[in-house]
């Protein structure tokens, strides 16, 4: 059984017992959370499709811990111009437990 929801605006396809990292969500550690933009659900070749979501279906999880991600280079140049700037990004992530999807 898997489900695709939208989560900080963001569409991920989740399972039960799956971990997935989001962008940073304003709740606790060990905070149980619940995600209602569920767009579709399939639960053993039976496919429900929400228009454009699915009415009374969520998904649950758990809140482990608040993170950093990797850095990315941002790097950006003109040539003949002696333009270079150099910029550095660590995007703030939470790591979330899928516990439950319901329909």
């Amino acid at each position: 059984m898997y489900a695709i929801v939208e989560i900080a605006g963001q569409q991920f396809k989740v399972q039960e017992n799956q971990y997935i990292y989001t962008h940073r969500l304003p709740a606790d550690l060990d905070a149980d959370v619940t995600f209602d933009k569920v767009m579709l659900v399939d639960n053993n070749g039976s496919v429900t499709i929400g228009a454009p979501t699915i009415a009374g279906a969520s998904v649950s999880g758990k809140v482990l811990a608040h993170v950093k991600g990797d850095k990315v280079i941002v790097f950006k140049k003109k040539r003949r111009k002696g333009y270079r700037r150099r910029n550095g990004h660590r995007q703030f992530l939470t790591k979330v437990q899928i516990s439950k999807i319901s329909l």
